[in-house]
Order: structure tokens, then sequence, then C-alpha cells
């Protein structure tokens, strides 16, 4: 359970397409599912209970449902993230869409137009988002 093994992970996932509620490396996943998939596979978590959700779940409401999905994997808020956490932005009226940093600035995530791929947060469709950090490490 190391960063480096998320960060390999994350990254074997590259050229998945986007599918929504899918967890099928090379075959389709969203960016939820994404997270479960990696972490999982990296031996940071245990098998996690998939929820059901809309894919249009953030246009409509603004419980933070994702946050409280990411915490419920025993992460926690970090205002210091390092390569191997979890960034998690707003889009829509609630934070809603997953991210795993690999490097300063740059993450793998799941987008509904591109499938997994590598995204500088400086870069559409992430620049000028609103975002929060969490982490498994205690570093």
């Amino acid at each position: 359970m190391t960063r480096e093994a998320v960060i390999a992970e994350a990254r074997s996932w590259l050229g998945t397409p986007y599918h929504h509620h899918a967890q099928v490396k090379g075959v389709g996943v969203d960016c939820g599912q994404l997270l479960i998939g990696v972490y999982g596979a990296a031996g940071v978590l245990v098998r996690h209970p998939v929820y059901d959700y809309a894919h249009d779940w953030h246009l409509h409401r603004t419980e933070e449902l994702f946050v409280a999905h990411v915490r419920s994997f025993g992460a926690v808020p970090t205002q210091t993230p390092k390569p191997g956490d979890i960034a998690v932005y707003k889009f829509g009226r609630c934070f809603s869409h997953g991210a795993i940093l690999v490097e300063p600035d740059v993450v793998v995530h799941s987008y509904i137009t591109t499938g997994v791929v590598v995204n500088n947060v400086a870069d559409e469709p992430l620049n000028g988002r609103e975002v929060c950090y969490f982490t498994f490490w205690k570093d």
C-alpha cells in the first residue's frame, strides 16, 4: 500500500473508455469507479460496496455525496496533497468528479468525453474548478 503503487495502477488504466457505473480496466470506467478500482488494486481499499447513482446527479443536488463516498473509503482531507492522493473537483452544484494526483499538478481521471487520461490541472476541463484533496497517508 504505497503511493507509488497507486500511481502505477492509475497509469495502467490510461486509455480505458468512459462508461457510467463501470469498472473494467481497458473496457469502461467512470471517475468514481476508477478510484475504487485503482485504490483497490493497489491494496489501499479492501472490497468497497458500489452504490447506485445517476450520471447527472450532480446537476440536481447540493448534497456532497461524492465527498461522503470518498470519506467512506477512509480518506481524510488534506491541505498538502501529494502524488497518490485523491482530488475531487466541483462540477455542477457539488464536488462530483474524482481524480488521482500522479505528479504535482497532474492527475489521472476518467472524463465523459475522453475516458481515462492524464491531465494537467491547469488545462480543460479542470482549470479554474474548485477542488478539495483527500489522502490515506499520514506523511
